[in-house]
């Protein structure tokens, strides 16, 4: 049980690095996406706020792009450098926000008074947005570490002829993405501890779980062939419950399968050791005498032929579990029923009678049937005189068929009808000795279940019994079967 709550804190473990193995990335991309996303929509609102203030600015009562009067140019460049100089000192600007403006080709004023390695008025950088004419956004990697990407956008700014200006507005990425990785680094924390607390956890609620099962071992070493009456506690509904209910279903199973494989020996050696006491007995007292010694071998003859019935009848009980107990074929119900009848009919004087035939044919084993019937038969003699009726018939009632025996004896007792049929059973309260060894009606029972059927009794005391064999037409029997083919 230990191997096994170790295994699921395993299995359990694994799953959860497996599942932060392929979080943590996302997580990193999902925040640098977010810091991407972000800059970008900061200056796109940054070079809108421009874009309205230029528009309010030259589009003054005296137009910056009309055709412009001798040393109007001058008038321009002071007009764009006033822009500029009223727009970068009004706006606030985060840390890592760059406002840069242009004129006449070359670096005129920064939002910050040092820029950073490779933006400075000289730089290549700047020549290059000096140069540019077209509006254009783009990102490049600096080379100080601290400063890292840059995210810009330059507006040209330009009459009909000639470029005045430029105005380029640049986020570095640097310092949101180590406020990502920072944010990374509490994250995969967070995650470490309450992985360890999780398997903390789940090495509780596993030896919780598996409780039950540790319950289930205790029991099953505390079961033996004397103690069979151990349960286990049933809580819940959920499987454990469910095990825990097919695990005393099954030990109910196995009690009385215990019990009854004991009653069956016990009483089967109490059946054997009758007959082994009185041959041992009559051969220890008998003399030299003729007669004496005849009479005595009669009387063992006749034990032994009781105790051969008594382990034939045993043996065909056991056989009744076997797959090749039955040997199935067609078989006409009124010429079965009329065979019994002819034979039972020497079983002894009584007032045979034929009920009722059916006409059809059904599907069961020829040889058992008759021998249930004829059990059937010899019971009912045991327990009638020579006046009694005895009946038997036959009849076909929603897809099964009927077979009968029934008598006007001595009937049977209600408290003994719920025994009759089990193994060495016998009516307490009869009035006659049954010669028999008491296996007749189980062997019975055993081949109408063999053949997918069933017995029932209906008896009232002092009015007689009536047996009924009810087996389906075409037989459904427990175990495999032999089916065997007639011409």
């Amino acid at each position: 049980m230990q191997e096994t709550r170790t295994n699921i804190l395993m299995w359990y473990a694994l799953l959860m690095f497996f599942f932060i193995a392929v979080s943590l990335p996302t997580i990193r991309q999902r925040l640098y996406s977010g810091v991407d996303t972000r800059v970008r929509g900061e200056l796109a609102e940054e070079v809108e706020e421009f874009r309205k203030a230029l528009v309010a600015e030259l589009f003054a009562p005296a137009p910056l792009f009309e055709q412009p009067p001798v040393n109007a140019l001058e008038a321009r460049y002071a007009k764009l450098n006033n822009l500029f100089d009223n727009y970068i000192e009004k706006e606030l600007l985060e840390d890592d926000t760059y406002l840069i403006s242009i004129v006449n080709g070359q670096f005129y004023k920064a939002s910050s008074l040092a820029l950073p390695p490779g933006m400075e008025a000289d730089s290549k950088l700047m020549k290059y947005w000096a140069s540019l004419e077209t509006e254009k956004n783009g990102e490049q990697r600096m080379a100080d570490p601290n400063i890292g990407n840059i995210i810009y956008t330059v507006i040209p700014i330009k009459t009909e002829t000639e470029t005045l200006g430029a105005f380029v507005v640049v986020h570095a990425t640097e310092g949101e993405r180590k406020e990502a990785i920072e944010a990374m680094r509490i994250v995969t924390q967070v995650k470490i501890i309450a992985l360890c607390l999780a398997l903390i956890l789940a090495w509780f609620v596993a030896g919780k779980v598996l409780a039950p099962l540790r319950t289930l071992i205790t029991t099953a070493r505390s079961i033996s062939d004397t103690d069979l009456s151990k349960r286990l506690p049933i809580k819940g509904n959920g499987e454990l419950a469910e095990l825990a209910i097919t695990f005393n279903e099954m030990m109910e199973r196995l009690q009385t399968s215990f019990t009854t494989q004991r009653n069956f020996i016990n009483d089967a050696g109490h059946e054997l050791r009758t007959p082994i006491t009185i041959i041992r007995g009559h051969l220890e007292l008998m003399g030299d005498d003729p007669q004496e010694q005849q009479e005595t071998i009669e009387l063992v003859l006749d034990e032994l032929d009781r105790m051969n019935r008594l382990v034939s009848d045993l043996v065909l009980l056991a056989k009744s579990e076997n797959p090749n107990f039955l040997k199935i074929e067609k078989v006409d119900i009124a010429s079965l029923t009329e065979e019994v009848l002819v034979k039972i009919k020497a079983l002894g004087e009584r007032n045979w009678q034929l009920d009722c035939v059916a006409n059809g044919t059904v599907t069961v084993d020829r040889q058992r049937l008759t021998q249930a019937l004829v059990n059937l038969a010899q019971n009912a003699t045991q327990h009638t005189v020579e006046e009694n009726t005895i009946a038997i018939g036959s009849a076909i009632a929603r897809g099964e068929v009927h077979f009968w025996i029934r008598d006007t004896g001595e009937g049977i007792d209600p408290s003994d009808q719920k025994r009759i049929f089990e193994r060495f059973a016998r009516v307490s309260g009869s009035r006659r000795r049954s010669e028999g060894s008491g296996l007749g009606l189980a062997i019975v029972k055993a081949i109408a279940e063999a053949h997918g059927g069933m017995i029932r009794l209906d008896s009232n005391l002092g009015m007689g019994s009536k047996f009924t064999i009810v087996l389906p037409l075409e037989a459904k029997p427990k175990l495999p079967t032999i089916t065997v083919s007639r011409e």
